[in-house]
């Protein structure tokens, strides 16, 4: 018996095994979900993380022959 599943941008049913887009149901909606995660509509908890100095290279010095 298939695995059923539903799709999690459009709530269609879809079989697990016979889908090229799972968890999707098509194309389309795995296009949604990427576009989501691009804007920043979905984000993963956690402690928020202070970027890190710029460091300087005396390597990368304008000048240095």
């Amino acid at each position: 018996m298939p695995r059923i599943v539903r799709c999690p941008i459009c709530r269609t049913e879809v079989s697990w095994e016979e889908s090229p887009h799972r968890p999707f149901c098509s194309e389309r909606c795995r296009l949604i979900d990427l576009g989501a995660w691009s804007e920043g509509r979905y984000r993963v908890p956690g402690e928020k993380v202070e970027p890190e100095p710029e460091r300087e290279d005396s390597d990368d010095e304008e000048g240095s022959l």
